[in-house]
């Protein structure tokens, strides 16, 4: 993507990403939606949920999707969405936050928190269980998703769960992941670097809104499910984002997925390992929206 522009790497991300996802699941109803910003501007969303069965509305999940907050959209989450809904017995709602380098940082941290806000004060309007709520995402949909999740505890808004999917969490690529599959590993050193030379500029890198480690404190947050590729210039960084929570009290499930890389839960057509993950963060949900 690093030879590209922006703009043809959504065309071509679009198009192929979804080459190697699963057939489309079909679900009871999956509904388009837009959800104000704060700024007056419409974002798109999508709506995903099972036939409901259970006593009162099903419990929500917003879902952010990766793609280093420069490529990806709805289309190219909409499997994985369809799978987190079916299998965890829950709402899914999928956002089309902005993207860089249009709508450079903090414009999606503020997107996907306006999101989250709106679910919890709307979600009753569209059928859904605003009081159970999570959050999560991929990449640098699980960056969006951990900063929203350290951003609710200070705002108050209680969250069942952040559901993590190699989530980017540092300020900088130093750790020996980033230089053991820096190259050969779908997601390679020149991509990251246009990735977030796209999003940020280098003054605003400590901040924690964009590198969830940085946060100074990272007590009384909601448990976390992370899961991890084990080819993956993201994996130690996930796993010091692990400990962190864990040595702040927080309860932390983590899974890290042998042999496979950057990108693995959206290409279940030829890893069986995506599969698993599917089913391993459905049953994460599944228990944080019943406890």
């Amino acid at each position: 993507m690093h030879a590209m522009t922006a703009e043809q790497a959504r065309a071509f991300y679009d198009v192929g990403g979804p080459m190697l996802d699963l057939p489309t699941p079909a679900l009871h109803r999956v509904e388009d939606l837009h959800i104000p910003a704060r700024d007056g501007h419409a974002l798109s969303a999508r709506l995903y949920a099972p036939e409901w069965s259970g006593p009162g509305k099903p419990p929500v999940l917003l879902y952010l999707h990766g793609g280093g907050f420069t490529v990806g959209s709805l289309t190219t989450h909409d499997v994985l969405c369809r799978q987190l809904s079916r299998l965890g017995h829950c709402a899914v709602v999928s956002l089309d936050y902005r993207l860089a380098p249009e709508h450079r940082f903090p414009v999606a941290v503020h997107d996907s928190w306006d999101a989250l806000n709106w679910l919890s004060q709307h979600g009753q309007a569209w059928g859904l269980d605003s009081q159970r709520l999570a959050v999560g995402g991929d990449s640098a949909g699980g960056t969006l998703a951990a900063v929203c999740a350290l951003m609710a505890r200070d705002a108050g808004l209680k969250l069942a769960l952040q559901l993590l999917f190699y989530p980017g969490c540092g300020d900088r690529q130093g750790t020996p992941s980033h230089q053991r599959f820096a190259d050969g590993f779908l997601l390679d050193k020149d991509t990251v670097n246009w990735f977030f030379d796209h999003y940020i500029d280098e003054a605003d890198r400590s901040d924690w809104h964009f590198a969830p480690l940085n946060a100074p404190d990272h007590s009384g947050l909601c448990p976390a499910w992370i899961g991890l590729a084990e080819c993956d210039p993201l994996v130690d960084e996930g796993v010091l984002y692990a400990d962190a929570l864990r040595m702040a009290g927080v309860p932390v499930d983590l899974e890290i997925y042998r042999g496979v890389v950057h990108g693995f839960v959206t290409m279940g057509r030829a890893l069986p390992d995506a599969l698993t993950a599917h089913a391993d963060a459905a049953r994460a949900l599944k228990h944080a929206f019943e406890s």
